[in-house]
């Protein structure tokens, strides 16, 4: 495989037509290459070039539950997806809660090759919100973790949350948390509201997610530690975020491409796919998602990328675990709900998908758009290709996309990792 290519009229986001060449993992030269010996050239007129993107919620399943994903597959849906860089929760089996399994988790996807592989490590031991984890020897280890969650699992314990916020201090680490009242929660089924009373389904009420996040961004203003909360889900949920950032907190936030499309009518035939963590909620909270991912109150789109087996997914909505695949598709949500619509550029769209969860996640080879001497992390996309989505053909091993049947816009065309092609021409090349 060749050490050097020349991308060649690609648009930059924002920008016309350049020429990139690439040697040796980094770029080496922007603007009008006129010597190209040696290079593998890539005809990229009408493409868009944008750096490599970031994935800060994604669930790998590796270790103990290979039969849903693992490291390698996983990886190959995220390049295909346009992805450089994916942060793997730590809801394995065993939890990632000790130096050795986020140490595992991290050689599983250097030795895969196809994106860098960050693990995210448990706040607490087991997920069981008991007592901290291993949090010091998480971040010192080859890993260097620093970002903590217990994602699928609530720290309800306010003074469990304070201790970890300070802890997380001394690396400069972030508190990802997933915002749920589990008092509240109890029996839910899907978003509590008319659909849920007509259905006959336990409702899980907007306010589980609210009140969690009004107590951690006051917790992490006390403290002055820096919190991230995962898939923000609801109107009330972004006046909460808008005014902790008024505040000047050390606050960040993510929203999934599922709660920027999808919503709570979609649960009306019964159907598990759409059973989802926290759920789909009512197009008012739909489109304050939006405006909110436009306006940077939300910083950045996470996928919850969350593979199931068969027979996880594929039986009675009660017994269904909830969770949906994203990362093969997450760009394109992107483009349908924000870009069509005029509500971000493509540079919002690399702001929020590569450069900003680069630097949440700490990740300093990632989120740089094309400059000499930066590691060439990027990703060549068609604006103008429309896809159907075939869930037989994602590189999942599972097959619980939301989105099948669904023709979404725009094509991933190449991603290189560190000057070396993980897709070409929209395919796996390894």
């Amino acid at each position: 495989m060749t050490s050097t290519w020349l991308i060649r009229g690609a648009r930059m986001p924002g920008g016309g037509p350049t020429d990139i060449l690439i040697r040796d993992g980094v770029t080496v030269e922007v603007g009008t290459v006129l010597d190209s010996r040696g290079a593998t050239v890539i005809d990229a007129d009408g493409l868009i070039v944008l750096p490599g993107l970031v994935d800060l919620h994604t669930h790998l399943r590796e270790p103990g539950r290979e039969d849903a994903e693992t490291v390698e597959t996983g990886s190959r849906a995220a390049a295909l997806g346009g992805y450089t860089a994916v942060c793997a929760m730590a809801n394995t089996d065993p939890v990632a809660d000790t130096a050795g399994v986020v140490e595992q988790v991290w050689r599983l996807g250097r030795d895969a090759g196809l994106v860098d592989v960050q693990p995210i490590g448990a706040v607490t031991v087991g997920l069981r919100g008991e007592q901290l984890a291993e949090l010091g020897a998480m971040a010192t280890s080859a890993a260097r973790v620093r970002i903590f969650s217990d994602d699928g699992h609530c720290v309800a314990d306010p003074r469990l949350m304070r201790r970890a916020l300070e802890y997380v201090k001394a690396f400069d680490g972030v508190i990802a948390q997933h915002a749920e009242e589990p008092r509240l929660t109890v029996g839910a089924q899907m978003h509590e509201g008319e659909v849920s009373a007509r259905l006959g389904l336990t409702g899980w009420p907007a306010v589980a997610e609210e009140a969690i996040i009004a107590r951690d961004v006051l917790l992490a203003g006390h403290v002055d530690s820096r919190l991230h909360i995962c898939h923000v889900s609801t109107a009330g949920s972004v006046e909460i975020l808008r005014w902790a950032k008024s505040k000047g907190w050390r606050v960040t936030a993510e929203v999934t491409p599922h709660h920027l499309l999808l919503t709570e009518e979609y649960v009306t035939g019964y159907d598990p796919v759409f059973k989802v963590n926290p759920p789909l909620r009512t197009a008012a909270d739909v489109a304050a998602l939006r405006q909110a991912l436009a306006e940077g109150v939300i910083d950045v789109v996470a996928t919850d990328h969350a593979p199931h087996a068969v027979e996880d997914k594929e039986c009675e909505w009660a017994y269904a675990r909830p969770g949906m695949l994203g990362l093969q598709t997450a760009l394109s949500v992107v483009v349908k709900t924000m870009v069509e619509p005029g509500l971000l550029d493509w540079d919002g769209v690399a702001d929020r998908m590569s450069r900003i969860p680069a630097r949440i996640a700490g990740l300093t080879d990632h989120g740089h758009d094309p400059a000499p001497g930066v590691p060439a992390n990027l990703t060549l996309v068609d604006p103008t290709a429309r896809v159907r989505v075939d869930p037989s053909q994602l590189a999942s091993l599972s097959r619980n996309t939301p989105y099948a049947g669904m023709d979404l816009p725009c094509q991933v065309v190449a991603t290189f990792l560190r000057g070396e092609p993980t897709v070409l021409d929209g395919k796996a090349v390894r």
